[in-house]
């Protein structure tokens, strides 16, 4: 059951802090509400990869609840954008919220322009309303909404988140265009090798188990793949979705994430290209994080919530910690080996001038570059490469399929004798 951490007044007046269990939000407003107190916030506990605050039910709890209300980033950027226009040219933020929730047309999402808009009625600020939504708004949204709140400047915040997600929704889709056709193609090759299993090799081996001939090692093992795979179809398929749930549970544990995402960082290529989106991630949210007045420790503690990699978000942790006893930012970030040269270069030299907001945008446009010159020979390689691939195990399946035939001399006169 996911943790929701709650701000109320109780009978006396009295500020309370604490957290809450609950299957949902609404679920934990309800129980707070029903205890008599005025609810000031409640908002999804935060979590990081080696908190320790949720258990693993917890976890795959949190995650089933943000799969069903969460909405694409795509609309989340549409959104912004639109929201920052219609405030920057006057309209109330309830007006604005109104209007939008009365024209999208993703109903989960006018949903929770609705919920939203009544909210804001019934008094709570905007970064309050939305942090009653965890699977739409994460932190970092909600603490520059809060920051632009306190500020004066909520305009230019939601101008920049605007522009931040937009960026993130760039580098996402590029990625995910340079992996759309290797994933086809590995779908399509899972999809040749399971038919060859299930209907080319059976026939095969009844040719064969008709002549009684002493079939090679390699033909044999293909031969009771196959066997298995037809007449264990239905278990088959449940070993499959059991492998792909125990991997998803592991992921959801601090050191099973840890291992997978180190891994994913050591991947050749493919894991250059991880390290330079996690690297400009970090330095754009840093960025307007500090541009929008966050503190400083809250800024890492809100940038290690967003860079979606355990490696990345313990480093950070280690380095707030660094911070807190002393040390320079740069330099503590320096002290983790997590972070590349030009990158703590950058930061340093905001830390002496006090541009740091500005550097590490400069920062966040030189990994997005980095990242595109990656992607662009990745594509021209991956091609050949999947093809080579793809031959080979389809080559290698069909010859040991006839590696009998090769000797069908001497499986014809074993037959007959």
């Amino acid at each position: 059951m996911p943790n929701f951490s709650y701000i109320v007044k109780d009978a006396k007046g009295a500020r309370v802090e604490g957290i809450i269990k609950a299957d949902t939000l609404d679920m934990a407003v309800e129980k707070l509400a029903k205890e008599g107190s005025t609810i000031i916030s409640v908002k999804a506990a935060a979590e990081g990869a080696f908190k320790g605050k949720l258990s693993l039910f917890d976890k795959v709890m949190l995650t089933i609840y943000k799969i069903r209300t969460g909405v694409s980033l795509k609309v989340l950027v549409f959104f912004t954008r639109q929201l920052s226009t219609m405030f920057s040219a006057g309209l109330t933020i309830e007006k604005a919220i109104t209007d939008l929730e009365s024209e999208e047309t993703n109903k989960r999402f006018a949903k929770v322009l609705r919920k939203i808009s009544d909210d804001i009625r019934k008094g709570f600020s905007l970064s309050e309303a939305m942090s009653q939504h965890p699977g739409v708004f994460n932190p970092l949204y909600i603490a520059l909404v809060q920051a632009g709140e306190m500020s004066g400047t909520l305009h230019t915040v939601l101008d920049e988140l605007s522009d931040y997600l937009e960026k993130l929704e760039d580098t996402r889709r590029k990625v995910m265009s340079a992996m759309a056709y290797p994933i086809f193609i590995m779908i399509f090759l899972i999809g040749v090798v399971w038919g060859m299993f299930y209907w080319i090799i059976p026939m095969f081996g009844a040719v064969y188990a008709d002549f009684g001939a002493d079939l090679p090692a390699p033909t044999l093992v293909a031969i009771a793949i196959s066997d298995f795979i037809v007449n264990n179809l239905f278990f088959a398929i449940l070993i499959s979705i059991l492998a792909v749930a125990a991997i998803f549970l592991l992921y959801l544990t601090d050191r099973g994430r840890y291992i997978m995402d180190t891994m994913k960082l050591k991947i050749p290529v493919i894991g250059t290209v991880i390290t330079n989106s996690i690297m400009s991630k970090f330095a754009r949210t840093f960025s307007i994080l500090m541009a929008a007045g966050v503190p400083i420790m809250d800024t890492m503690e809100l940038t290690e919530n967003v860079v979606q990699n355990a490696v990345v978000e313990g480093a950070v942790r280690r380095s707030r910690v660094l911070v807190k006893e002393g040390y320079g930012v740069a330099n503590a970030f320096r002290r983790t080996g997590q972070f590349p040269p030009t990158l703590l270069q950058m930061m340093a030299t905001g830390e002496e001038t006090g541009d740091m907001d500005k550097l590490l945008g400069k920062a966040a446009e030189f990994y997005d570059k980095q990242v595109d010159s990656v992607i662009d020979r990745l594509t021209s390689l991956i091609e050949p490469l999947l093809i080579v691939i793809m031959a080979f195990v389809v080559g290698g399946i069909i010859i040991v399929i006839y590696l009998p035939i090769f000797d069908l001399g001497e499986a014809i006169s074993q037959g007959f004798h």
